[in-house]
């Protein structure tokens, strides 16, 4: 059923190894910045369509942390904000 909303927009999280500062929110459109105990930082929130992910990726690239995962996140999916994710041995082991 069609809901005059491009299929393409939505909420996404992007993660990659390392850490950036909660400043660089400015820099990825607004999205939400989470470091993660376990190395990565989680990007995350609301993207317009693919030309507005692509340009969030191309951003990403500059700053030379390598790309973890893109992933966009199902509507009903309660946003997370500033949470930890807890550890998990599998995610956690040295």
């Amino acid at each position: 059923m069609p809901t005059g909303q491009d299929p393409d927009s939505g909420r996404y999280e992007i993660r990659v190894k390392g850490h950036l500062d909660v400043r660089w929110s400015a820099w990825f459109d607004g999205m939400r910045l989470t470091n993660e105990r376990d190395g990565t930082t989680s990007i995350h929130g609301p993207v317009m369509d693919q030309a507005a992910l692509h340009g969030v990726l191309h951003r990403l690239r500059d700053t030379g942390l390598p790309l973890i995962s893109v992933t966009q996140l199902d509507p009903d999916q309660p946003h997370r904000s500033n949470e930890r994710t807890p550890p998990t041995p599998e995610r956690d082991a040295p």
